[in-house]
């Protein structure tokens, strides 16, 4: 059944929160873990560090031995032993004796401090320490880092180059993520060809295939692209076939409010139609269906449009099925101009904003890229407010905050 009544945002990000899913889980190497989603918790093997180590290079000592040395009147030490990395001594320090040590290794029995090389003097066996250390300085404790079966990663942790550094410590070399979803961008038009520096007449350049691509790219997700003709048989089967292959969906094009558009027709034909038409600008005509349990994310083939019905509706949609949380992180900020708005209404408006304030970008036509590029940020106007007035203090949302590692 066709809808056409238009459907308040929040009740369409509603229809789109209920069918929320998860992809399953997969075990990968480590080293392949960076901007992924853990899918278990980590509890550490070991502790970290596993023993007392040195911080520097230097001279383990008992710190005791070293209390009122100076330049002028240093204290004499005997060296008994060298700690190379990687290595250990199994000799035990008493007073006025010292260990050669390297940074990392293992403190010496006896030992409770390491005196730094550059306030020393080396004379074959014979040591000049020419500071005083107190105790335990220079020294990294064991586990001072992590305790051994501590938790020190929860489930949906996103992972960067330090959650990666600290699962290593804790012992593991494979971990479990959720897997990447697979999506596949189904673009209509038979007006669109690739870039190209001569276009006959009413042919379009297809940038709706590389913002979508970045765009999912940017969320994590593996995707797959096809091109489909302005036919309604042919692109009811392109739905119905992605449907079985991939997880998610996203088309752009065919999905207007009047007549003679055909995917939201197809998309209806073969799986149940959630919603089409919902009180938002740019993009009133973004609908979203389910076929055969697969979420279709039906986009305007205005580019701008189809830029802003993403970070609306699929963008969030994409990143939670990897387990990653993610919410919008909207921020307040001063505008700097009045801006119209009606009543009932949801709207996306590019802006230009800083620490302190915000201003749209003027050119706000559907399909001026350009405008995208000249903007940073969003300036959101609910639905329950007529426009904005100047210094009125507004909802911004950052682009680089709707990043998958933000």
């Amino acid at each position: 059944m066709r809808l056409s009544k238009l459907l308040p945002f929040k009740d369409a990000l509603l229809e789109i929160d209920n069918f929320q899913i998860k992809t399953d889980l997969e075990e990968i190497d480590l080293k392949d873990a960076h901007k992924r989603v853990l899918g278990e918790d980590i509890y550490s093997f070991h502790d970290s560090p596993p023993f007392d180590k040195s911080a520097m290079d230097g001279f383990a000592i008992i710190a005791e031995d070293s209390f009122g040395a100076s330049q002028n009147k240093p204290k004499e030490f005997k060296i008994i032993d060298k700690i190379g990395a990687g290595a250990s001594s199994n000799k035990t320090i008493n007073h006025n004796e010292a260990i050669t040590i390297a940074t990392g290794s293992p403190i010496p029995e006896g030992a409770n401090s390491v005196i730094m090389k550059e306030f020393t003097s080396v004379d074959g066996d014979n040591l000049e320490v020419q500071s005083q250390v107190t105790p335990k300085e220079n020294i990294s404790p064991r586990a001072e880092d992590i305790k051994k079966e501590d938790l020190i990663l929860k489930s949906n942790s996103f992972i960067r180059p330090q959650e990666i550094g600290l699962i290593a410590s804790a012992g593991y070399s494979k971990i479990k993520v959720y897997k990447k979803p697979k999506v596949k961008i189904l673009i209509t038009g038979n007006e669109l060809v690739e870039p190209t520096k001569t276009l006959n007449k009413a042919q379009i350049i297809n940038s709706n295939r590389y913002i979508l691509s970045a765009l999912i790219e940017n969320c994590g997700a593996l995707l797959t692209y096809e091109h489909v003709i302005d036919d309604f048989n042919k692109t009811k089967e392109a739905i119905l076939n992605s449907s079985k292959e991939y997880d998610v969906i996203i088309t752009t094009g065919g999905t207007a409010l009047s007549k003679g558009d055909v995917v939201v027709d197809a998309a209806s034909e073969v799986g149940e139609l959630k919603f089409h038409g919902v009180s938002i600008r740019p993009g009133k005509p973004a609908a979203f269906a389910i076929v055969n349990n697969t979420p279709v994310f039906m986009l305007s083939g205005q580019p701008v449009a189809a830029m802003t019905q993403f970070d609306m509706f699929a963008r969030k949609f994409i990143m939670n099925m990897q387990g990653a949380n993610f919410s919008d992180k909207i921020v307040k900020r001063t505008s700097k101009v009045k801006i119209p708005s009606t009543l009932g209404r949801t709207d996306y408006i590019r802006a230009v904003s800083d620490d302190e304030s915000t201003h749209h970008v003027l050119n706000r036509g559907s399909g001026i890229i350009r405008s995208m590029v000249e903007a940073n940020s969003y300036i959101i106007i609910d639905e329950n407010d007529e426009g904005i007035d100047e210094q009125d203090e507004v909802d911004i949302l950052f682009f680089d905050s709707m990043n998958f590692n933000r």
